[in-house]
């Protein structure tokens, strides 16, 4: 591959606005690999999965020949499309991190669409709750039986209103495991 090949290659890719700025998808980075080097192979290898978070290690070769690497971690429930498939999910992103280290869709940035897209789900995810969700989920857990300072401790909070929507889903979806260790 010459350098103009990848010049060739990359002004085809079509890419997605995040946020005023273009991305690449990781599939046009695929198809792109595949058009660069029909031979050349991804392998990628979970290298990590314990306590909801799993790291990925995306490998781009041709023959014995490692061209580039990538790795990516995702934690489970994180996202909507994490609560089923954050292992999926991260492999997607080790590989487009892979074939970005390659010079492959980077015009841009290494980050592919998706994980440029996760990460502001992530901030967005960081915003404190409203007053009138705070209080609803005290009363939730009042009507549980579970006590709210162990839960406010547990998400190193002072009260309902400190907690970000992220903690307030990760709360709604773990209920019953709260009122297992909380409850009164």
């Amino acid at each position: 591959m010459t350098f103009k090949d990848l010049q060739s290659v990359n002004a085809a890719l079509g890419t997605m606005d995040i946020k005023g700025k273009n991305y690449v998808l990781v599939n046009e980075r695929v198809k792109a690999f595949r058009q660069l080097y029909p031979e050349g192979t991804i392998e990628t290898e979970l290298v990590y999965d314990a306590d909801g978070v799993a790291t990925m290690k995306a490998t781009v070769s041709i023959g014995d020949l490692v061209l580039a690497t990538g790795y990516a971690q995702e934690k489970e429930a994180s996202s909507y499309i994490n609560k089923t498939s954050y292992i999926e999910n991260c492999e997607t992103s080790a590989v487009g991190r892979a074939l970005g280290f390659l010079g492959i869709g980077i015009d841009t940035s290494i980050a592919s669409a998706e994980e440029v897209d996760t990460a502001v789900k992530m901030q967005e995810g960081s915003q404190k709750i409203s007053k009138k969700d705070a209080a609803i989920i005290v009363s939730v857990l009042e009507d549980e039986g579970i006590d709210c300072a162990k839960v406010w401790e547990l998400y190193k909070v002072n009260a309902a209103m400190d907690l970000s929507e992220l903690q307030l889903t990760n709360i709604k979806q773990n209920i019953r495991k709260l009122k297992e260790r909380y409850g009164k």
